[in-house]
């Protein structure tokens, strides 16, 4: 199907007047490396908007299935000719300019790493098996070789990772885990217009400027691209030049026009700023949006026709076309023979990719989130632990942090109040005066910045472990876990992780200090995330072999970790009596930590809880005189299902504890689990309220109490 830009840059470039004589010509110092560099931009532009035309050609013939272009984009070229193949880059879906000019410039200096660029699009497009990115699970712009980390089509999500990683480029390069980047390397990272009023953009860009304020380096290029529209919403003319030109500690860099002499020029002058002053830079780019916003959208229901046509003349190819015809460097017949020869070898291929193989089974699709493929662990320092005196939940988390840090130099502690304070709790306490200031730091106040802080450094090679100060914090940054932290292997095909263990002081039940904030159990939306580890310690036997197996988890299979403690049992030591002890251990390491762990060995009846439910069971099943043994699940995603069938096929009754809400709990999947492996005894379970936390004692009307438990396990084994 022709497309109406694709006739009119062909109508213009014929119309162009070859220069008479030496009129504009390109001479002096360094001529024919600039020749050299118009031309590698001239084809990349041309490779990404023929790119664009085949996806809509397979698209038509029930083969391609993402229409998302970058017709108009082109100018984005500049800034993958200008910067190195070893600056990271993390692109927005507009990006075709970029990835064609880097993989070309890659080709150029590394001929034994040359990719297959417009092949590698194509089968993207086409969500073939063989896309050497995502494996046919999504199109992404990625490849390990050109150091362009995949992002799918997400609103700015990806910008709080590349603040992360530009921090650890300069700040925590030297920490001894595999530099995978130039210590001069730069952080590239492109984003729409309409995205910049995106709250995660606006964080990401005051968590940049932030810490060049605090005088540290943030070699961060953020481009800008404005084509003046989000889908069908205008960007007010001079808002992004308005919200972000004068924005305290960001340097802004306006590129307003697409013509390759001042292209060119700009771009250079806003990549060297970032190299050379390591500080973060805003590069707008000035763009056009071409074939509307993807093949289903019809531009015709919001703009008019005549709008769209003389958007035509803004063309970044024509701008090129004519710049190099003005010059004398190309006749209009060399731009039009370069371009049909790019849309032949473009079809060719598209050609080639028709039927191509595609994931054919749900074990292949999950395979990078469910079954990743075991890496060496980063060298570590064997380092013992005394068990010494009885330690607490929060002793014990202390004590098994000081452990990680000192055997693995390349671990960092980070988040609010958890250096200098020690944690709202005391939990760090000390780690900061053990291991200093750029391993156990404190944050600013933001949850994206933390765990963007933990994504950017884990693509480091160092170890985050990243604390969020209580569970109801997370909710405002939670698509950083979601879209970002456990999609990457997903969309990477496994060749991009994200190794991190995020701590959380979470769950209910505190004295003396309550309200929603500060007792929330919302535990569903970390379940709900493909891939993540969810793991409750209860006890402080426990608390140390969860902590340290999801760090081996995290290190050996690139798997995202979240620790949620319980803030109620931080800092208990009885159990039953005052003085008992019983909830107190010595530190030690030398358990399983894998599946459940049971407390008691009563035949009559199996109470399958977690988190405060352990301790809150075990009072419970002792005042009601039923002969129990208390199931501790400690691992709640994935659920330990095995283990827990095994269990429960022992016991005539089981009664699920659970101390999140009815609806959307966590009893829901354990109920779930039972009856899919054909438990058939007796089941009944008892959940908190569907309700948000009260303040003060009327906390107890929608938590599980005791005496709750006790009623329902007396209930299971009275027949």
């Amino acid at each position: 199907m022709a497309e109406a830009i694709d006739d009119h840059l062909v109508e213009r470039v014929r119309s162009l007047s070859a220069p008479v004589g030496s009129v504009g010509s390109i001479d002096g110092d360094g001529a024919s490396a600039y020749v050299a560099m118009l031309l590698e931009l001239l084809e990349a532009q041309v490779q990404a908007r023929h790119l664009d035309f085949a996806a809509r050609w397979l698209q038509q013939q029930g083969e391609g299935f993402y229409t998302i272009g970058s017709a108009g984009h082109e100018a984005n070229a500049a800034v993958g000719l200008l910067t190195r193949v070893d600056d990271p880059a993390l692109l927005h879906y507009r990006s075709g300019g970029f990835y064609a000019a880097r993989a070309a410039r890659n080709a150029r200096e590394h001929p034994e790493a040359a990719t297959t660029p417009v092949r590698d699009v194509l089968l993207g497009l086409s969500a073939a098996a063989d896309d050497p990115i995502s494996g046919g699970r999504h199109k992404v712009f990625g490849h390990p070789a050109l150091h362009i980390v995949p992002q799918t089509s997400t609103i700015a999500s990806h910008l709080p990772r590349a603040v992360g990683l530009a921090y650890a480029l300069d700040n925590l390069g030297d920490l001894p885990a595999k530099r995978v980047w130039p210590q001069d390397a730069i952080v590239v990272c492109s984003l729409g217009d309409a995205s910049v009023n995106h709250s995660t953009a606006q964080g990401a860009f005051n968590a940049a400027a932030y810490l060049h304020h605090r005088g540290l380096a943030v070699p961060l290029l953020l481009v800008v691209e404005d084509n003046g529209l989000g889908i069908s919403t205008r960007t007010p003319e001079g808002w992004v030049v308005a919200t972000l030109g004068r924005r305290a500690g960001l340097e802004y860099v306006a590129a307003e026009s697409p013509r390759p002499d001042r292209l060119l020029v700009d771009v250079s002058r806003a990549v060297d700023l970032v190299r050379e002053q390591r500080r973060p830079v805003v590069l707008h780019l000035s763009t056009v949006r071409y074939l509307g916003h993807a093949g289903t959208d019809v531009e015709l229901g919001y703009r008019s026709a005549a709008e769209i046509h003389r958007d035509y003349d803004r063309d970044p190819l024509l701008a090129t076309a004519t710049y190099l015809v003005e010059t004398g460097v190309l006749t209009p017949g060399q731009v039009l023979d370069r371009y049909e020869r790019a849309r032949a070898a473009v079809m060719h291929e598209a050609a080639s990719v028709l039927g191509t193989r595609r994931l054919d089974s749900r074990r292949a699709v999950v395979r990078p989130v469910h079954d990743p493929e075991p890496r060496p662990a980063p060298p570590r320092t064997e380092v013992h632990v005394e068990a010494g005196e009885p330690l607490t939940l929060a002793q014990s988390i202390n004590t098994a942090l000081g452990h990680v840090l000192e055997e693995r130099p390349h671990a960092i502690v980070f988040g609010e109040d958890v250096a200098v304070k020690g944690g709202v709790y005391g939990v760090t306490r000390g780690l900061r005066k053990r291991f200093g200031g750029r391993r156990v730091f404190d944050a600013l106040l933001d949850e994206q910045t933390i765990l963007g802080t933990a994504l950017g450094s884990a693509l480091m090679g160092v170890l985050p472990i990243p604390e969020i100060q209580y569970l109801a914090y997370l909710h405002n940054a939670e698509d950083q876990l979601r879209g970002e932290a456990a999609s990457l292997a997903f969309f990477s095909d496994g060749q991009y992780r994200n190794p991190m263990v995020v701590r959380i002081a979470g769950l209910a039940y505190q004295q003396g200090f309550g309200g929603h904030f500060h007792n929330d159990s919302s535990l569903a939306v970390l379940r709900d995330v493909p891939g993540l580890v969810l793991c409750v310690p209860s006890h402080p036997a426990d608390a140390a072999l969860l902590l340290r197996e999801c760090v081996e988890l995290a290190e050996v299979e690139g798997r995202v970790c979240v620790v949620v403690e319980p803030i109620a049992l931080y800092h208990s030591r009885d159990l039953h009596e005052p003085g008992d002890g019983l909830w107190t251990a010595p530190y030690d390491v030398t358990g399983a930590a894998r599946g459940p762990r049971a407390h008691g060995d009563g035949a009559d009846l199996l109470v399958v809880t977690f988190g405060n439910g352990v301790p809150r069971s075990l009072r419970a099943v002792r005042a009601a005189g039923v002969d129990a043994t208390v199931l501790d699940l400690r691992w709640l995603s994935p659920l330990p299902a095995d283990e827990l069938a095994a269990y429960a096929a022992g016991f005539g009754a089981v009664l699920v504890v659970d101390e999140t809400r009815r609806s959307g709990g966590v009893g829901e999947g354990i109920v779930a689990t039972l009856v899919d492996r054909g438990y058939d005894g007796r089941l009944a379970r008892v959940a908190g309220a569907d309700s948000y936390v009260p303040l003060g004692p009327a906390s107890r009307l929608v938590l599980v109490t005791e005496e709750e438990i006790a009623q329902a396990a007396r209930g299971l084994v009275v027949v």
